[in-house]
């Protein structure tokens, strides 16, 4: 049974939380999001707390229960406070920069790779080798870092590429005499 499933999630200050059937729509300072709920769950809304139940007792409904209980929770917590991820670019010569909505990298290609920002995702250069991801939708600002750091994965031997900054790069030693 899942125990995450189990919480009622709490409604965040400032946040306007709305159940439509299956259709449950969050409205905070942020912006708006909406998530339908499978048929194999139920959404209540009572004083400010959100439960997500499992219609029966089957296989299905009980794996949907735990992760439709996750969706709402990111969603009530991005509208409230967005989502942010950071990214390093470690190696030399490797920079970003910013041109209109575009990011543009230099990863030691021989060309230069430009990344338009997905919708709802801001992409900002701070330093010319950092670069942060943020947005209300948890997903989305999870796979635009995802597809940068594609671009040039860290590697194991010097740490080169493109890394979150929290990730720890195992190394390898290199070849011996």
């Amino acid at each position: 049974m899942s125990r995450i499933g189990k919480k009622a999630i709490p409604v965040p200050k400032g946040v306007t939380v709305t159940v439509n059937g299956q259709t449950v729509t969050a409205k905070g300072p942020k912006g708006q999001l909406e998530f339908v709920v499978n048929d194999l769950c139920t959404v209540a809304l009572e004083n400010d707390e959100v439960s997500v139940k499992p219609v029966n007792d089957s296989k299905p409904a009980r794996s949907l229960w735990g992760m439709s209980r996750t969706q709402l929770s990111n969603m009530f917590n991005g509208v409230a406070n967005e989502f942010t991820k950071t990214l390093e670019l470690v190696g030399v010569g490797y920079r970003a920069q910013m041109k209109g909505n575009a990011l543009s990298l230099s990863l030691g290609y021989s060309h230069e790779i430009d990344y338009p920002a997905p919708e709802g995702v801001k992409l900002a250069t701070p330093k010319p080798t950092e670069i942060t991801v943020s947005g209300i939708d948890k997903q989305k600002v999870g796979q635009a870092a995802a597809e940068i750091r594609a671009f040039r994965p860290p590697e194991p031997y010097k740490g080169k590429g493109v890394k979150y900054a929290n990730e720890f790069i195992f190394r390898k030693e290199g070849k011996k005499k």
